[in-house]
């Protein structure tokens, strides 16, 4: 298994007390990525966001830095808002990434886990399904053929246009990101992609019906079922003791999605939802090494079997230095601990 991070590099409760200056929030991200990679780290995430508290409008742009200062480490993004962008672009900037890393670029489209691209970009919400189901098919004919000729509702068609640069990887890796609907899961399957199951809340097992269908839906269209990936991202922070960990992560946590709460209709997040999350089903991946290793062990048996594991760690809104105690620890003691052989365990 595949061990990450995800990053929106972001301020969710716009808390004063907590706000640098942008400048050094994202020399800071760009530190915590190269950490990554030097604690042997498999991937690192940036998500796509147009509001105000994010700095990842243009996730591709903060990759390419990265790239330059990391040597082992897979950049990917999470998610790229593939309904309200151009997929010539994107496929685009995630070549010219893959050469720039040599051969170490990734995607994962999807919607996001906001809706601001829509009216800014000019696309109505309502169309996503169409826009997403037509984008994704050209992104995937541009990655398999340099001259594309292809043609669509929302789009103007390309007649036999070449799409430059071609990456290093022969087939860069597109995954597809998705939550809880399942026509998105038999659309991953259909056509045999990767999938990255965001589980932010609830109980993991309740995927598990979801990701069947996953690999219902590949083995129908004759994908083979060992070439399938299924990966999860979740919210979580590793501490050297658990009791470490909720202390420093709770507080800021709670004020980040009482206040996204707001926006989509929760209630306040309570002390008692956090320990429900914190249980031994809940998606909440806080605690020590040992712990957490061990929950993301038993969340991979739920799901069948998961081949990488992303820790979404803006959430709390912890301060740099934390992040990198916390990066560290993923590294030298979870990691080893999930990719060992399973007669040592």
């Amino acid at each position: 298994m595949e061990i990450g991070v995800d990053s929106f590099a972001a301020m969710f409760s716009g808390d004063s007390s907590k706000v640098i200056d942008d400048a050094t929030a994202m020399a800071q991200l760009l530190e915590r990525i190269v950490h990554a990679d030097q604690n042997g780290l498999d991937v690192f995430g940036i998500g796509e966001h147009h509001r105000k508290g994010f700095l990842d409008s243009a996730p591709a742009l903060i990759l390419a830095a990265a790239a330059a200062s990391t040597k082992q480490i897979r950049l990917t993004s999470a998610v790229t808002v593939l309904s309200a962008a151009d997929p010539v672009r994107v496929f685009q900037s995630y070549s010219t990434l893959d050469l720039i890393s040599n051969g170490r670029a990734e995607m994962v489209v999807g919607r996001g886990s906001f809706i601001d691209a829509f009216p800014l970009f000019g696309y109505d919400l309502n169309d996503y399904d169409e826009l997403f189901t037509e984008k994704l098919d050209l992104l995937l004919k541009i990655r398999a053929n340099e001259f594309v000729t292809w043609s669509g509702k929302f789009r103007p068609a390309i007649k036999n246009q070449p799409v430059y640069p071609r990456p290093v990887q022969h087939s860069i890796p597109i995954w597809i990101g998705v939550g809880g609907t399942p026509q998105s899961f038999v659309r991953a399957g259909a056509l045999g992609l990767p999938l990255m199951v965001a589980i932010i809340g609830g109980q993991t097992h309740h995927f598990r019906p979801l990701v069947d269908l996953y690999r219902q839906a590949a083995e129908k269209a004759g994908h083979a079922p060992e070439k399938l990936q299924v990966g999860m991202h979740s919210i979580g922070y590793v501490a050297e003791t658990t009791q470490q960990a909720i202390d420093d992560f709770y507080p800021g946590y709670a004020a980040s999605m009482t206040k996204i709460g707001k926006e989509r209709g929760w209630p306040p997040m309570t002390r008692r939802s956090f320990e429900d999350q914190m249980g031994p089903e809940g998606a909440l991946l806080v605690g020590n090494p040992e712990d957490v290793a061990a929950k993301i062990l038993r969340h991979s048996q739920s799901l069948g079997g998961i081949s990488r594991l992303t820790f979404q760690l803006d959430s709390a809104e912890l301060p740099h230095e934390k992040l990198m105690q916390c990066i560290e620890l993923i590294g030298t003691r979870l990691k080893p601990i999930i990719t060992q052989p399973v007669g040592d365990k």
